[in-house]
């Protein structure tokens, strides 16, 4: 998507949004990474306050897609940081969006990646390993399928069943 805005994305696509082809998260999220335009294919993710399924796709080639991890908005614990992000950036992830919160803020801002998350928070997530890998998630108000893709930008976060050509 380069150079269009998800403003430009969304005001040429009307009837994308009326039929929910194309939707907008909610504007929840802090910006973090110094990749602040970033989009791909979604990998789903579901855990809470756990981050050891996170750190194993992390570790994973990326391959230009974003992970999209529901952390069930838990503002308890952060569930991502600094050494996964770092990996992320290293195996050619796109961007880590985080429904819940993160650590290491200023290790990730200096990562050239995008990530979006709730908030920071300074203590650690457990090391169980349960989650769910691409699996259909809910956050900020929207569903979202493995294999559909995100567009981010600092104006929000699209989601679309298919990749948008612009």
């Amino acid at each position: 998507m380069a150079l269009v805005t998800t403003a430009e994305v969304c005001d040429a696509n009307p009837q994308l949004l009326v039929s929910g082809e194309l939707r907008a998260l909610q504007p929840i999220f802090q910006i973090y990474g110094r990749r602040q335009v970033f989009s791909g294919p979604i990998v789903t993710l579901k855990v809470f306050e756990d981050n050891v399924l996170v750190r194993e796709f992390l570790e994973e080639k990326g391959n230009g897609r974003v992970l999209v991890v529901d952390g069930g908005a838990s503002l308890r614990c952060a569930i991502l940081g600094g050494n996964p992000v770092v990996q992320a950036q290293n195996n050619g992830w796109a961007g880590i969006v985080v429904n819940g919160c993160i650590r290491d803020v200023d290790e990730i801002n200096g990562c050239d990646i995008g990530v979006r998350a709730l908030a920071s928070h300074p203590m650690k997530a457990n090391k169980k390993g349960i989650g769910e890998k691409h699996v259909p998630i809910t956050i900020g108000g929207t569903r979202i399928c493995d294999g559909e893709w995100l567009y981010a930008d600092t104006d929000g976060i699209l989601i679309s069943r298919t990749e948008l050509s612009v």
